[in-house]
């Protein structure tokens, strides 16, 4: 049926599921897979994690939905909460990540005009090559996706690209009107792709050396899934700008947000940005358990312990089937060698294996199951790996 009446802007694996529970999904035959994409890390703390759907039963009860036109009770504390995680004093809530990514562009854009003093409309923002952060069409006008940006143009001015870890090409391209530098700390849909050592702690020295905003996109990198709440936590850099998505909303409900200093998010006044839902009673609540879990680190801990037994099974099919696997945390990429099976024939092995994975770029899958996964299902996604490869 969604074939039929929905449009075709994806092209899903042939399983069609019914239920979920921690990191399983059963399917309308009764079948169990294993998920292994976890909602592109929405779906950080699992299938209907009891304390997430208990905050949000609650809250249901009370009061979902009163607009920014007037104050409600639960998005002061998850305000508060949330800038104690990331270390910044304001957010700005939205409801989508592509919404929280608009959200950041505009606020960089105001910043310097407001601040840095930029004459208005020769802003620009610095973003990589192999980015993704959404598919509006601001967005897509600086993506190298052919299939995300092709036919939607004329495109948003206003973008410069570089090549993703080229410190050097960063500092070359900023000049006297750029506002930001806007990256993936590790870019998920492109694969799992790790910058090397010691880039962000470089991008972080540009942007204060050259008075540019850095804008970390941790919607799928952040809350957990690298082993540190957020990415950029591996070198020990903290971004001026933040932008959540995805598992802040607990696999539950749509909950984003942008964090910052006072002194970048003042720029915004009212009536200058807004969102019917955004910071709505119900995405307050699920969102401040999710910042709560956090706080208590455990997941962060299972993500480092998951991803090293993980990497472990991985690296002896280097060479065996795979080209390159990249791993930080409990996020894997992995390259199929030439010769072997497409991204999309690998997958379509694995769910025959009860694994649910999802391919990129062709000849890449990456692998993110839920945190609450347990090391024994671990050893099953390999040896299923494993098993498809030799297929």
């Amino acid at each position: 049926m969604t074939e039929r009446y929905g449009a075709h802007n994806y092209h899903p694996l042939p399983v069609v599921i019914s239920h979920g529970e921690g990191a399983w999904v059963t399917d309308v035959e009764g079948k169990r897979y294993l998920d292994c994409l976890a909602g592109y890390s929405a779906l950080n703390f699992g299938h209907g994690n009891p304390r997430l759907l208990q905050r949000a039963h609650a809250q249901l009860d009370r009061l979902t939905l009163t607009s920014r036109a007037f104050f409600n009770d639960t998005l002061g504390p998850f305000a508060q909460a949330l800038c104690e995680l990331t270390g910044h004093d304001a957010i700005l809530p939205m409801n989508t990540g592509a919404e929280a990514v608009e959200t950041a562009l505009k606020v960089s854009r105001k910043w310097g005009y407001r601040v840095k003093g930029v004459p208005e409309d020769q802003a620009n923002i610095v973003v990589m090559e192999g980015n993704f952060h959404g598919r509006t069409t601001t967005i897509v006008s600086f993506s190298d996706d052919k299939d995300a940006r092709d036919e939607y143009g004329p495109y948003t001015p206003g973008f410069r690209t570089v090549r993703y870890g080229d410190a050097d090409a960063l500092r070359a391209a900023v000049d006297d009107f750029t506002v930001a530098v806007l990256l993936e700390p590790i870019q998920g849909e492109g694969g799992v792709v790790i910058p090397p050592e010691g880039y962000l702690r470089e991008v972080r020295s540009i942007c204060d050396e050259l008075g540019v905003l850095m804008v970390a996109d941790e919607i799928q990198s952040g809350l957990a899934r690298t082993g540190r709440t957020f990415a950029v936590d591996h070198e020990d850099v903290r971004p001026d700008v933040f932008v959540l998505g995805k598992a802040l909303g607990g696999g539950i409900y749509p909950v984003s947000a942008i964090t910052a200093p006072t002194r970048i998010l003042e720029v915004i006044t009212p009536g200058t940005h807004g969102s019917t839902f955004g910071g709505n009673p119900l995405a307050a609540a699920i969102g401040h358990e999710v910042v709560t879990m956090l706080q208590e680190g455990e997941f962060q801990a299972r993500a480092t312990h998951l991803g090293g037994v993980l990497e472990e099974g991985l690296r002896p099919l280097v060479g065996n089937g795979l080209d390159a696997v990249r791993v930080r945390g409990l996020w894997a990429g992995l390259d199929v060698s030439p010769g072997g099976p497409t991204g999309r024939q690998l997958c379509e092995r694995l769910m025959e294996r009860g694994i649910l994975a999802k391919d990129t770029h062709g000849s890449t899958i990456r692998l993110a199951p839920p945190l609450v996964v347990a090391e024994s299902e671990i050893a099953l996604l390999v040896g299923a790996v494993a098993d498809a490869l030799d297929a």
